[in-house]
């Protein structure tokens, strides 16, 4: 028997799809452009927004005869044993590939944005912790264990990382996100991405684009940002997962900006996407995102309408389930009314997808894993390394941390001994399992209480809750004030509970009207300070919150970004000693709850001035930490210097331990412009180091700056580097400066094109 050319693997996989194509009918064309969700809630009880009214019936066998475009969540959606997971994945792909004419399986893609969102696998820190560490290299680590955890079981995309950038705190999904700096959030993501991608997983960049910029913070508002803001904020980060990390799909944003939706630009997912920045693979709806043109922003007045709208911008595949993209579709191809080009287009990109994947291959066969364990010791240590790496000391005035192991130590507040308290809303326990309730976590997730006492295994820990997360009721106080009063120094561990669509205090959905910390934990600190016990605030949240009430209050203040299953371990071991903490600020913490919303990417009238009485300067800055270890910078070499506006420069620093332990900083790079033709953020990140020294190490730091990384989006629109002054800016934050460097940039004024450079490269040598 002749193999069909689509069958070749040493055929180029265009000439394959191009075969395929032209044997298969419109209807089996239109398969490979939807999903379906097997096991859905359509009683209003979902994990997604919408799932109820925008889930169609349809009779599963006969729909698969035409073929299948991707699987839904099959392990994202309810508790499902993961060998037996597993085995009825691969069970479904054999049906799909027997039922339909020419055999070919589904994509299947779930969840993974701070772990696989499956029963009994490891939950990972946040995306936010991820910015806290600067440690591309681990958050890679991190991405490529993930990406093989989804391999195994038979999962081809995953739906991470996002890739939005920090805009107004307030909004629920901040803990979703890498940070509030466009550099920091695309270095970050782009290693990330390398991970998945390495382990052989589609990569799924969101939200494309604008997401986290809707007016006051309130999620699928608007979005008013604005030309530039848009260029060289917005963009940045998925040009470079792109680009360095080889993202093989993007995920379309539900927002609008300026009255067009993104799901409906083909400015967007076409002409900047495919034609400008040359992206090949596939762009998928974020869930129900077409059916939202629609029914949310109303600029179709019929399913074929925003079908044909989503189509033309450049969605080539509608998830989570079919409605738009399936019969009403195929009825409007026939009529007229969407043209077959648009069809064959994106069949295209998803048929060349699944040629990459392998899925095209005559002799595919489901992958069924012999053994299964999500949770292996690998992967706890994994987690474990990043969290540690994550915990933020905020304040450690009079060195009351460590603790002492022997103390008296009260411990008081809602996040002490809840084991949810470190996870995300994309964790399963937190996402789905609130669903089946009864059901266990599947993992061990060790409570901070349970760790402090196995830290300080002498110390005399007590532990009242004092008040619930975001419940109005003091009644608490009273035994809070007691067991305070009795201990040499309370820990006080208050912040979020995660969870969608306001049943928490963060996760999607759950956006905030300001900065005060839920409930009544604000004034449960407050009681607890005025015992005049030292006290050690612990946060466990997935945004920052205003602490300037409590500054000069506090013995110490700590804060973890939903650190993950192994976070009560990493936040006790930073208690104890045994960590020497080395995480920053990846958002800056506010010193008053309104005064919002505020980033430290200011242009000079969004910094404190006379014109207002309001500072909206921040009690801690973007890249704010300490560590119970001392650092001295040395041996700047950063001399004044002219350069063409196409040129480079090196900026190097020597920095020392001087502490009698191990420990890690982070050398920040920042970029000052006096003087630009528009206005510019007083200072924005441009390169970064972390580095680990043991004490009494040395360690140089030489940083590559090319003039790439001053360019900005001008009054034409062009990216344009400006001759002019510069300087650079060596710090431990963005408000600390260590050492200035001062650039004049000489010549005409240069447009950047699409190979400048996105990264500051740096060279680190050991004395």
């Amino acid at each position: 028997m002749t193999t069909a050319p689509w069958r070749d693997p040493a055929l180029p996989a265009a000439a394959r799809v191009d075969d395929l194509l032209g044997r298969m009918t419109l209807e089996e064309k239109i398969a490979q452009l939807y999903g379906v969700w097997v096991g859905a809630a359509t009683d209003g009880g979902g994990v997604a927004p919408h799932q109820h009214d925008m889930t169609a019936d349809y009779d599963y066998d006969e729909l698969i005869t035409r073929g299948l475009g991707q699987l839904t969540r099959s392990f994202g959606t309810a508790p499902v044993d993961p060998a037996l997971g597993a085995r009825a994945l691969a069970g479904a792909q054999r049906q799909i590939v027997a039922a339909g004419r020419f055999g070919i399986p589904a994509v299947a893609h779930e969840e993974c944005l701070a772990g696989f969102t499956a029963w009994r696998a490891t939950a990972y820190p946040v995306p936010l912790a991820w910015g806290a560490a600067f440690d591309p290299p681990l958050v890679e680590e991190v991405g490529r264990a993930i990406g093989r955890d989804l391999r195994a079981m038979g999962v081809h995309q995953g739906l991470a990382p996002v890739l939005d950038v920090v805009r107004d705190p307030r909004w629920g999904r901040v803990e979703e996100t890498i940070g509030e700096d466009p550099y920091l959030v695309g270095t970050v993501g782009t290693a990330y991405v390398r991970g998945l991608e390495s382990a052989g997983v589609v990569a799924t960049l969101k939200h494309f684009a604008g997401y986290a910029s809707s007016a006051g913070a309130r999620n699928l508002a608007p979005v008013r940002a604005g030309t530039r803001e848009f260029a060289d904020v917005t963009l940045p980060p998925f040009e470079m997962a792109l680009r360095e990390g080889g993202a093989r799909s993007v995920m379309a944003a539900y927002t609008e900006r300026d009255g067009v939706p993104a799901s409906a630009d083909p400015e967007l997912l076409t002409g900047l996407l495919r034609e400008e920045w040359g992206f090949t693979g596939t762009v998928v709806a974020d869930y129900f995102g077409i059916g939202f043109l629609q029914t949310l922003h109303r600029v179709a007045g019929t399913p074929a309408q925003a079908a044909r709208l989503a189509l033309d911008a450049g969605i080539d595949v509608e998830l989570p389930t079919v409605k738009y993209y399936g019969e009403t579709l195929a009825a409007a191809v026939r009529a007229g009314e969407v043209p077959a080009e648009l069809i064959d287009r994106a069949a295209r990109r998803v048929l060349l997808q699944k040629c990459d994947l392998g899925l095209l291959d005559e002799d595919w066969q489901p992958h069924v894993p012999e053994s299964v364990d999500l949770d292996p010791p690998a992967n706890r240590a994994l987690a474990r390394r990043l969290a540690e790496e994550s915990v933020v000391l905020l304040d450690n005035p009079d060195g009351l941390l460590p603790l002492s192991p022997d103390a008296r130590v009260a411990v008081v507040g809602p996040r002490a001994a809840d084991a949810l308290a470190m996870l995300g809303c994309y964790s399963f326990p937190s996402h789905v399992l609130p669903h089946h309730p009864g059901v266990e976590t599947g993992i061990d997730i060790p409570t901070l209480l349970e760790s402090l006492r196995a830290e300080l295994p002498d110390a005399k820990v007590t532990f009242t809750e004092g008040c619930g997360v975001s419940d109005p009721d003091p009644s608490g106080f009273t035994e809070a004030i007691t067991r305070a009063s009795e201990a040499d120094v309370c820990v006080a561990v208050l912040g979020d509970r995660a969870g969608l669509f306001g049943r928490g205090t963060s996760g999607e959905g759950c956006d905030v009207a300001d900065l005060s910390l839920p409930g009544v934990q604000g004034a449960l600190l407050d009681a607890l300070v005025a015992t005049g016990v030292p006290v050690v605030l612990v946060l466990l949240t997935g945004r920052p919150y205003a602490l300037g009430r409590w500054h000069g209050r506090l013995g110490a203040a700590v804060q973890a970004f939903f650190p993950g299953e192994e976070g009560g371990p990493a936040v006790a071991g930073v208690l104890s000693g045994r960590v020497n903490p080395s995480g920053r600020l990846p958002v800056s913490v506010p010193r008053v709850p309104g005064g919002q919303p505020w980033t430290y990417l200011q242009p000079p009238l969004g910094l404190a001035g006379q014109v207002s009485n309001l500072d909206p300067t921040p009690l801690y800055p973007f890249g704010h930490g300490r560590s119970y270890t001392a650092f001295t910078w040395e041996d700047f070499s950063g001399p004044d210097a002219e350069i063409g506006t196409d040129g480079s420069y090196d900026v190097s620093v020597t920095v020392r331990n001087t502490g009698d332990r191990a420990g890690a900083e982070v050398v920040q790079l920042y970029l000052h412009d006096p003087v630009a033709g528009v206005t510019r953020p007083d200072v924005r990140l441009i390169g970064y180091q972390r580095l680990e020294l043991a004490a009494a190490e040395t360690a140089r730091v030489t940083f590559r700056f090319h003039t790439d990384l001053s360019a900005f989006t001008d009054r034409s629109g062009r990216r344009v580097v400006e001759p002019g002054d510069l300087e650079l800016r060596l710090g431990t934050s963005s408000a600390d400066v260590r050492a200035t460097a001062r650039l004049r940039l000489t010549g005409p004024v240069r447009e950047t094109g699409a190979g400048r450079r996105l990264r500051c490269e740096a060279e680190v040598s050991r004395g």
